[in-house]
């Protein structure tokens, strides 16, 4: 099998590439990403020589990137991870990278896949795009759509252009829908590699409004395994949902960090909270598991204990992509953000 991962130098798609690599001796991976802040060539450094690996620099939004790499390959499946991701950056820095990549990348992802005959086309989106649940209950497949910041918007956007595909042109396409993920090889603006980096250099732990925002967490490698049982065994045309079945509030995923970590809650800091801020997700993943037979292999303590670990163990990464603009970035969304009123 030859299969085409965009954005699979980002942290989801990076370890989904090697983690087929590594269960597979059958597969081929072609590589695209273009290299933004996010996609970091260092993490897939333990693939550097494999024959089954192939990098290409290229953006998805470019039609002339995109063309190239389908016209150099026959593909079995596409995978697309490629996005812009961060909530923040959306509503502080512009919408329009996420336009760009999230809704017109997918369409040129689409028009090439339809011409070019692929049999399968799998679309990495998001439990962002259901907008937020109230005190009960769990996002399901049949949940409205009702996105609430600009990044979930162009990501339901994508989701509709790939219904649309299959819909209207037959494509063989299916779209999973995930929650929070975290582990290894996160780029340090996501929550937990942010608390986990400041928590190791002793710095104050920015926490958006009463830190009571519920997620439902989920640890990288179960996710991949889900994306891989959907490539392999999802229906066409159908939604999946994804969730690691550990819902629970900012503010304890914060203290568990300092208390594995040995450090005091005096290093939280309570900030102001970002402008329409989803107050829970939670997912129900009955469907995946009853239809393809996964779920979650790594509970909560454990995944965090593991990634902790990993990055005690990378601190070299971990300053590699903490430099530079990042860290003027880090500065401008939290370093000179008020405290939270009360």
């Amino acid at each position: 099998m030859k299969i085409l991962v965009t954005g699979g130098a980002g942290f989801i798609g990076g370890n989904f590439v090697r983690l087929m690599l590594s269960e597979y001796a059958d597969i081929e991976i072609i590589n695209l990403d273009a290299l933004t802040y996010a996609g970091n060539l260092e993490s897939l450094s333990d693939l550097e020589g494999n024959p089954r690996h192939t990098f290409i620099r290229g953006d998805i939004a470019s039609m002339e990137d995109v063309e190239k790499v389908f016209s150099g390959h026959a593909f079995d499946a596409v995978i697309n991870f490629a996005a812009e991701s961060h909530v923040d950056r959306s509503l502080h820095m512009g919408v329009s990278h996420f336009i760009e990549t999230n809704i017109k990348g997918t369409q040129l992802l689409l028009d090439a896949a339809r011409q070019h005959g692929v049999p399968r086309f799998v679309q990495i989106s998001t439990d962002e795009v259901y907008g937020s649940l109230g005190p009960q209950g769990r996002f399901s497949e049949s949940s409205p759509v009702a996105p609430n910041n600009p990044y979930a918007a162009t990501k339901a956007g994508a989701d509709f252009l790939v219904r649309a595909a299959c819909r209207s042109h037959k494509l063989d396409a299916v779209i999973t829908r995930c929650s929070n993920n975290y582990g290894p090889f996160q780029f340090p603006e996501k929550m937990i590699p942010l608390m986990i980096s400041n928590i190791l250099e002793d710095k104050p732990l920015p926490v958006y409004g009463d830190g009571m925002q519920v997620r439902d967490w989920i640890y990288v490698e179960d996710h991949c395994r889900a994306v891989d049982a959907v490539l392999r065994r999802g229906k066409t045309g159908e939604v999946y949902n994804i969730g690691g079945l550990y819902d629970v509030p900012n503010i304890e995923v914060v203290k568990l960090l300092l208390k594995l970590l040995e450090k005091p809650e005096s290093l939280i800091r309570y900030v102001e909270d970002r402008p329409g801020h989803d107050r829970r997700y939670a997912m129900d993943a009955e469907k995946i598991q009853k239809e393809l037979g996964w779920k979650p292999r790594v509970k909560f303590e454990e995944g965090i204990r593991k990634t902790i670990d990993w990055y005690l163990a990378n601190r070299e990464w971990l300053s590699h992509v903490r430099s530079g603009n990042y860290m003027a970035y880090y500065d401008r969304m939290y370093g000179k953000r008020k405290a939270a009123a009360g």
